[in-house]
């Protein structure tokens, strides 16, 4: 019975942090729709659909005046999440992150 009870507390925890991390993704594609819009009068969705969700998050931290050169730049050349975020000169910290 404890050993049930131990993988269900476990269970529950990692259930828990899933879900908060699926919602902070989820959140993070808005706020660069968001921005994005903001920045252009045009919607995020086509591109997007070209980058995925890690190179997405690293575009956030950049500045709003180097966001659209740099998602130009990452999908003409494809660029790894860390080198988007080495070519980010105006870091936009998240300290609200889970």
């Amino acid at each position: 019975m404890a050993a049930l009870t131990s993988m269900l507390g476990g269970l529950s925890f990692m259930m828990r942090q899933h879900y908060a991390l699926t919602n902070q993704n989820r959140t993070v594609r808005l706020e660069m729709r968001l921005r994005y819009y903001q920045l252009t009068q045009k919607r995020f969705e086509i591109l997007e659909q070209r980058l995925s969700f890690k190179q997405i998050a690293a575009l956030r931290f950049a500045g709003d005046d180097e966001l659209i050169p740099l998602i130009d730049k990452t999908l003409a050349e494809d660029l790894q999440p860390g080198a988007i975020k080495k070519l980010v000169a105006d870091w936009q910290e998240d300290l609200m992150r889970v």
